[in-house]
């Protein structure tokens, strides 16, 4: 196969149930029940005006400013997933716009992340389908190639492979692997509603903040 001309098959979608395991939990909580040890792809900033995003990846390596291979994947995408594009950051030229994102949304998809520039900024911006990337510019895209369906991409050291699991609200965007699915949705709800019970306990005065000076003393400081 030559390289940069590869298209490749889509994995098998996530049982519905462990989406709706996971939906609704932050990024955040999502983020610590990895460990905090997954790079954040922090250029990526929500542009919609909706809310949350969760999905399958469908993945797409491209030159900067060429979108020739994301036509494909919208083209060959099924409902439910979430377009992700490594277009390497470069903020000069424009992904996609308003007919690429009104495709995708009228195809069902469930969002579009771009690590690069997208454009027709005023209409994402008023819309409810889920847009993230790291800019806008005016200048639009070439139709050229190469490009490649389906590998892994990595969005600012995040690396996705197609069919994790994306999920995007007002905090980023985080990938999760398809083979810790399971144990996110189990120990990131965990630390949501422990989370929960904290801010439950301040609201009421009864915040137990004493673990601060132990911490303080087992590292050595004198009080």
């Amino acid at each position: 196969m030559k390289p940069g001309f590869c298209i490749h098959p889509a994995p098998p979608a996530p049982a519905s149930g462990i989406l709706d395991a996971i939906r609704g939990i932050p990024t955040p909580n999502i983020s610590d029940s990895l460990g905090k040890l997954l790079p954040a792809g922090t250029a990526l900033k929500p542009l919609h005006r909706g809310g949350g995003m969760i999905g399958p990846a469908v993945t797409v390596r491209t030159p900067p400013g060429d979108n020739l291979m994301v036509y494909k994947a919208i083209a060959s995408a099924r409902p439910g997933d979430v377009l992700v594009v490594d277009a390497g950051g470069v903020l000069e030229q424009a992904i996609v716009g308003e007919i690429m994102t009104a495709w995708a949304c009228k195809r069902g998809l469930a969002g579009i992340v771009i690590h690069g520039a997208v454009r027709d900024i005023d209409c994402i911006a008023e819309s409810e389908f889920p847009v993230y990337a790291c800019g806008y510019t005016h200048r639009g895209p070439y139709r050229d190639g190469p490009g490649e369906l389906n590998v892994a991409v990595s969005l600012g050291g995040m690396v996705v492979q197609p069919g994790d699991l994306v999920v995007g609200d007002r905090n980023g965007v985080v990938a999760i692997p398809r083979q810790q699915l399971e144990y996110v949705a189990r120990t990131a709800r965990a630390i949501q509603q422990r989370e929960e019970q904290v801010v439950a306990q301040i609201e009421a005065g009864a915040y137990d903040h004493t673990w601060i000076d132990e911490a303080l003393i087992q590292r050595g400081y004198e009080l």
